[in-house]
């Protein structure tokens, strides 16, 4: 399990709702009419942008290596 970092927005007023976004993944984004569905919808969303990049990453270069990085 990843931790990450979600930045969680109120709609407007007369919308209501929540949107949010990943301070670590750029491009996922989600929304919802509570919270919780609200980062329900980001974490599907990030699960796919990260999905979609290590696809690209590994058929641009077929030979490379996955492998685990920490930072602390």
């Amino acid at each position: 399990m990843r931790h990450l970092t979600a930045i969680l927005h109120r709609g407007e007023p007369i919308e209501g709702g929540f949107w949010a976004t990943c301070l670590e993944v750029p491009g996922a984004n989600g929304q919802g009419e509570t919270e919780k569905d609200c980062l329900r919808d980001l974490a599907e969303a990030v699960k796919l942008v990260l999905e979609v990049n290590e696809a690209e990453a590994l058929r641009d270069d077929p030979a490379a290596v996955k492998t685990t990085l920490s930072v602390a």
